[in-house]
Parts: structure tokens; sequence; C-alpha cells
């Protein structure tokens, strides 16, 4: 295993009244073969892609991966969530985030809450994205088809078979991406990666080999 370099930091944002923490793991060599951002659900935090060994596997697979703690949540519990002025606005944090943190073009990995963030994101910003990983997002169901049909970005989207509330329902909706593939976590649950890293890892890194 080569060895990898895990900071924090924080990142001020126009739209956030107190900085945002990140967690950050790269390859030791610092080649990096591109940039990761992670984003989390409402009862997480970047902590639980520490321990559950992902910030860990994006770096030995070349990456440099960022995990936030979204606003109001983790430990950027005083920064104030954008306002949202219709469906894009969270649009621009994302946007910003990436910006601050010279993560574009970026391959996003989206679980559940991040849905309200990352979604968006993919149908305004789709040129600084390089791959999405929605994991049962929420909010699917806030855009069209052919508004889903219009994103070029490779996309993966993962979901456990245990998940009666947003597996299905998340990929009713995500299958209208234009250029996707899907994998289906057998006996996980809504967050399937916690429940079987190994599979989510293998899925995760495959994917990132093809890009």
């Amino acid at each position: 295993m080569s060895a990898v370099k895990m900071t924090e930091g924080s990142v001020q944002l126009e739209s956030c009244k107190a900085p945002l923490f990140y967690r950050q793991s790269e390859p030791a060599t610092g080649e990096v073969k591109m940039s990761a951002l992670l984003l989390h659900g409402i009862r997480f935090s970047s902590e639980n892609w520490l321990s559950v060994g992902t910030l860990d596997a994006l770096a030995q697979a070349g990456c440099r991966a960022v995990a936030i703690d979204l606003p109001g949540l983790g430990r950027s519990k005083s920064a104030e969530a954008p306002a949202e002025v219709g469906q894009l606005a969270p649009a621009g944090f994302l946007k910003e985030v990436c910006e601050k943190l010279s993560l574009s073009p970026v391959v996003v990995i989206s679980p559940s809450l991040s849905g309200m963030y990352s979604l968006p994101f993919l149908i305004q910003h789709q040129a600084l994205i390089r791959a999405y990983i929605p994991v049962a997002p929420i909010c699917t169901d806030k855009f069209t088809a052919e508004q889903y049909q219009s994103v070029q970005v490779p996309s993966l989207i993962v979901y456990g078979d245990q998940d009666t509330q947003l597996g299905e329902l998340s990929l009713s909706n995500l299958r209208n991406l234009a250029n996707h593939s899907v994998v289906v976590m057998k006996g996980a649950g809504h967050a399937c990666y916690l429940d079987d890293p190994d599979t989510w890892h293998k899925a995760l890194t495959d994917f990132l080999n093809t890009l």
C-alpha cells in the first residue's frame, strides 16, 4: 500500500458566515490523477469517510480527496446553509467550494441529504464535474427527465437493496442521466457504504479507473 497524506483545514465561502471544515487525503508522492469531493448525509460528517476508509482508498487510487462538513453539520455547525432561491440556488455553493479548493474538474460523491447541493451543481455546472457518484440522494424528483438527459457527465448510481425509502426512488429519476451505470449493494441499507465498505471501495475505484 502506498503512503497517504491526511490533512485537515477550513475554507471560508462568501455564501456562508463561518468557515467550512474539511478533511483531505492525497497520495504522499504528490502524483494526483484527479480530485474528488465527498459530501455526506444529515446524520453524518466528513469523519465517516475517514473512519470507513474512503479517504484512504481514494488517495490510494491516486486522487486528492476532500471531504467537507456541510453547513450546519459536523464541525461546520456555525456555517449557515446558503439561502435557497429556487431549485438551483445551492449550485453556486459547491461551485465556490471547488473554486476555493482548486478541485475542478471534480468527482462528486453525494449520498442522501447532500443531493440538495450536488444535483443543482450537476445540472447547472456539468463542465466543472469529471464524474458524479450519487448514493440514494434526496431531491432527485426536483428535476425533469430532460434535465437529466442533458447531463453528459459519467455517473455511477449506487444504492443498497435494503434502502426502501430512497434507493429505488432515486434510481427511477437518476436513470435518466445520459451516461450512467448502476451498482446495487446487496444486503446494504441507506448508508450502504458503511454497511459494506469493501464492496463500496471496489465499485468506487473500478469506476474511477474508467475515467
